[in-house]
């Protein structure tokens, strides 16, 4: 279907003209969700991208292993003909930095308060590798799977304060009402070898992140040698919901930048 939609622009481009064919030359912006969020969590960011002509993909992360939910992202990326802009939020980063790996069509890395785990890292080590992340607490007790392990959800009565706190009353309790879980062994995978290292990237993030400490996004922004990293005052873990205008302007810059 992804296939036939892309013949059909390709097809109304040729009929209107070159300004349209132009616009079939924009990257795929490639949107990958992290745990206890779900893919409505970019909407404020599509609807910017669409607007100025982009063509978005706002993947349904399995949350369940940092490998099998990057290889989920790659079978994706394989079926993209254009070239992509990659973006990962909070563990969706430890998926794009799994995900890209060997995908020349993948032109950037857009890590939105994500993280960006080197070989053997995981997401728990990284996010207690500096104090300020106050999670912990706040998780649920665990509900054990059938199948063995454990998924993870926030505690609503606690989802806005930790998670949103930038984000009004009404909105913060529908999306601690629709959060989806992540696996317990998802958060302690060690990662594997890392995109960044071969692949451009771009980091956005808020100094008020109770999830991952600002000061760890700031040190792996900085180990990627990121090529412009944006803190926002007083932004909360979802940034992309409560600031969806810088988001998408970085995620534009990076299309820019990464085309020259």
């Amino acid at each position: 279907m992804k296939r036939l939609l892309t013949g059909i622009a390709l097809a109304l481009a040729v009929l209107s003209g070159t300004d349209a064919a132009a616009e079939t030359t924009k990257p795929t912006i490639v949107l990958v969700h992290g745990a206890f969020a779900d893919s409505t969590s970019w909407n404020g960011v599509i609807r910017i991208l669409e607007q100025d002509g982009y063509p978005v993909v706002s993947v349904a992360n399995p949350l369940r292993s940092v490998s099998g939910d990057g290889a989920y992202v790659s079978d994706l990326l394989a079926s993209i003909p254009t070239p992509v802009v990659l973006v990962g939020h909070s563990y969706g980063g430890s998926v794009i930095t799994e995900g890209a790996r060997g995908h020349d069509n993948v032109k950037a890395l857009v890590y939105v308060a994500a993280f960006a785990p080197d070989a053997g890292e995981t997401a728990t080590a990284l996010s207690g590798k500096f104090p300020g992340s106050t999670l912990g607490p706040t998780l649920a007790p665990p509900v054990k799977l059938a199948g063995g392990g454990a998924d993870l959800y926030i505690q609503p009565s606690k989802f806005h304060a930790q998670f949103a706190a930038d984000v009004n009353a009404d909105d913060a309790a529908l999306m601690a009402a629709t959060q989806r879980p992540i696996t317990e062994a998802a958060l302690n995978e060690k990662s594997g070898a890392p995109a960044w290292k071969g692949i451009p990237s771009w980091f956005i993030y808020g100094d008020q992140d109770r999830n991952i400490p600002a000061k760890a996004l700031g040190f792996m922004a900085e180990r990627a040698k990121s090529r412009q990293t944006v803190v926002v005052p007083g932004a909360s873990h979802v940034v992309m919901v409560s600031h969806p205008e810088p988001v998408a302007k970085l995620i534009e810059q990076a299309v820019g930048d990464s085309g020259r």
